[in-house]
């Protein structure tokens, strides 16, 4: 793993459009960023059109980049962006936003999810419904707040808020269900 140091050179020789730093930031964040583009897109073929998009994305900005604050939440940023985009362009979040049918579940169930793995409870994430999926997401994974979830997607906050909580509801339903 590169240094703080080697980072910042590497940002440079980016910012100068060298190629070679390029390659080396793809290769040193190429698998995360993948992984932030799987959490939106739900298909690993467009997961990966959105990673590659992202570095495009991130390597004709990153002269925007002022070497203040942490870079890898620069760029997961820049992904998350890119990702929103494609959803917002498929339409995806506008269907999503009505789904009325979650009920609620007792508390004392919640001890099924202290037994899971993270890739366990990623999977089910990704059974989310988009605007569901997105919104948890956002919140829980990235740490927006609602106001920023609210501006990002174009919804009010109580939307994002609402689609937070049901979310959270299907996915103990969803985990109650398949461990019984």
């Amino acid at each position: 793993m590169n240094t703080p140091d080697n980072l910042i050179v590497i940002i440079q020789d980016c910012k100068d459009q060298k190629q070679s730093a390029q390659r080396k930031l793809y290769e040193l964040y190429g698998k995360r960023m993948l992984a932030v583009c799987m959490r939106y897109s739900n298909c690993y073929e467009v997961a990966c059109d959105l990673m590659h998009d992202g570095f495009i994305h991130v390597f004709a900005k990153i002269g925007s980049f002022e070497n203040k604050g942490h870079f890898e939440g620069w760029l997961r940023k820049v992904f998350v962006n890119v990702s929103l985009e494609y959803l917002r362009k498929q339409d995806s979040l506008r269907d999503a936003i009505d789904i009325d049918e979650v009920y609620a579940l007792d508390n004392h169930e919640e001890s099924a999810l202290e037994q899971m793995s993270a890739k366990e409870i990623m999977e089910y994430i990704s059974k989310l419904p988009v605007g569901f999926r997105t919104v948890f997401n956002l919140y829980v994974i990235e740490g927006y707040s609602h106001a920023e979830i609210a501006e990002m997607l174009e919804i009010n906050e109580a939307s994002s808020r609402s689609q937070l909580s049901r979310a959270r509801l299907l996915l103990q339903k969803m985990i109650l269900k398949d461990r019984r």
